[in-house]
């Protein structure tokens, strides 16, 4: 009787589905903590822009005439990139009393991410137009707006 060595073509088959399988969830959980640091990394950027801003504009009372661009050219950001999301601008509010950080093009996991906690140097957050229930407004598609109010 002959002795054969090695494994069956079915025992391989097994072992490559394992290792695809665990191959698929280790990139999914990759996924999932790149997303979040990138949020974490974009909350911690909207802090400063707040902060910067204030800094910046609060000694005069009024924030009227403040922009991306003209944070960008008084020294206080570096460049026009958006922290998370497609475009941003920061605007004037309530007659210069205030000013708001405008994020668009959000998915709903970064707009739901940003509003379930408010931000301590935020006064009130908008999503969609909506201050209300405002988890409750972020739509399925990557066409989300959150509007962060400072006054």
């Amino acid at each position: 009787m002959k002795q054969e060595f090695g494994a069956s073509l079915i025992e391989i088959i097994g072992v490559l589905a394992i290792a695809g399988l665990m191959g698929g969830a280790a990139i999914a959980m990759y996924n999932v903590i790149r997303n979040n640091q990138v949020r974490k990394i974009a909350s911690v950027e909207l802090e400063q822009i707040a902060k910067d801003t204030n800094l910046l504009m609060g000694m005069r009372g009024d924030y009227n005439g403040i922009s991306v661009e003209y944070l960008v050219s008084a020294g206080a950001l570096d460049n026009t990139h958006a922290p998370i999301g497609g475009d941003w601008s920061i605007t004037a509010i309530d007659d210069g009393a205030g000013f708001s950080i405008n994020l668009t093009q959000l998915s709903q996991g970064e707009c739901q991410y940003f509003t379930t906690a408010m931000p301590k140097w935020a006064t009130s957050i908008t999503v969609n137009g909506f201050e209300t229930d405002i988890s409750a407004n972020c739509f399925s598609t990557d066409t989300n707006q959150i509007s962060f109010i400072v006054k």
